[in-house]
């Protein structure tokens, strides 16, 4: 099924309703996700970006449902992960003739993707190729999220292109932002933000005002993954910005898993230290919870305070994962505490002290250790230290 965004500007892509993980396991899709390729009709035919290799009959029989194949004059690579490139190798067996553009760090990602001799063509930012009616012009966005990636600008349509940039992973029966839930569309979106591009703020914050100085109009934002944002489609941009600024709410995270329940105690008592302090917060099982949907959480917060029992010198297996996650995403404004139980040792709180100090996340009260089950009084220092943290939260 194909859709059609103006006049001879269709998407062709596909939606992938069962996938429920991406990047391998890295990030969960509860909502399934698409591949966007998008085909533009002028006196030169370009075909912008392709999808995921398991979908590439699909995709074909969408591009041949409008145009014969061999007539693709262009095929724009804007990023050559494989669910963007994964469909390349069989759309250039029908159309050889056609010039593959990329971004300069392109011609090496693609054929490093493909690993086939492919017509590549680079391209530079700003720089402008005309198709007959339109212009395609080319916007570098190195590291947003690869060092390859770009966005193309359609012109005369003013339809921004944008590749993985304000995309969700969101699988819908319908194409446009204006035509699905939005409470859904913003929690995917902001998912996709927290735990793909937080490490790269600052650059989004620095490319999003290059493309505004570029004034060029914008009536349409198509992402490759998720809904086509048509409908003020700059509040995306805008929701971008303010989330590039890492500006949290006044609230907390706690995250732990427990062996025999003294660490789920000791959690419960620090966010009884919350509460009486008036700072909202959520606790999060780590043992059953989804990794990426509580990275969404800590990144909306301006607390983290994590527990966890010492087992063999260390914490427990299912913490390593959301320390490795804090480290890798860099996140900003943020502030942090431990807790945890231990019946030998008891090195877990110190080694989650000295990992958010990796992180570069403040450590704003001593943590707290209990042996065994917490004591009335081990309960009671972890209630202190929920109210440490929320005199943190509070004054920031």
């Amino acid at each position: 099924m194909t859709t059609e965004l103006t006049k001879g500007v269709h998407c062709v892509g596909v939606v992938d309703w069962a996938i429920r993980h991406f990047h391998g396991h890295e990030l969960s899709t509860h909502r399934g996700s698409n591949y966007n390729s998008y085909l533009i009709l002028d006196e030169k035919t370009v075909l912008v970006d392709t999808v995921w290799s398991p979908f590439a009959d699909e995709f074909i029989a969408n591009v041949r449902s409008l145009i014969d194949p061999a007539k693709i004059d262009y095929v724009v690579m804007n990023h050559a992960e494989p669910d963007h490139s994964g469909s390349l190798p069989a759309l250039m067996r029908l159309c050889p003739q056609a010039t593959i553009l990329v971004s300069k760090r392109g011609m090496e990602t693609v054929p490093g993707h493909c690993r086939q001799d492919l017509n590549l063509q680079p391209v530079s930012n700003g720089e402008r190729v005309n198709i007959g009616q339109r212009d395609l012009v080319f916007v570098e966005a190195s590291m947003l999220h690869w060092p390859d990636s770009m966005f193309t600008y359609l012109t005369g349509d003013s339809i921004l292109l944008s590749n993985d940039a304000f995309g969700q992973h969101y699988a819908t029966a319908y194409p446009f932002n204006d035509q699905v839930n939005q409470d859904e569309l913003y929690r995917e979106a902001i998912k996709y933000y927290a735990n793909i591009l937080t490490p790269f703020s600052k650059l989004v914050a620095q490319k999003i005002k290059e493309v505004v100085g570029l004034n060029m109009p914008v009536s349409m934002i198509a992402p490759s993954h998720g809904v086509i944002w048509r409908d003020d489609p700059l509040q995306i941009v805008r929701k971008y910005q303010e989330w590039a600024e890492q500006k949290p709410a006044p609230e907390a995270v706690i995250l732990y898993d427990t062996m025999w329940e003294a660490t789920r105690r000791m959690a419960e008592a620090v966010g009884d230290g919350l509460a009486a302090e008036g700072v909202r917060f959520q606790v999060f099982h780590m043992a059953v919870s989804d990794r990426n949907d509580v990275i969404t959480e800590v990144f909306k917060a301006k607390a983290v305070v994590i527990g966890s029992p010492t087992l063999n010198n260390g914490v427990l297996p299912t913490i390593t994962p959301i320390l490795e996650d804090l480290r890798g995403l860099k996140f900003q404004n943020k502030v942090g505490a431990a807790f945890g139980s231990y019946g030998w040792s008891g090195e877990s709180v110190k080694l989650i002290e000295e990992h958010l100090g990796k992180c570069k996340i403040p450590v704003v009260s001593e943590g707290v250790r209990a042996k065994w089950q917490p004591t009335p009084a081990d309960l009671e220092a972890c209630r202190t230290l929920g109210r440490k943290v929320a005199a943190s939260v509070k004054s920031a």
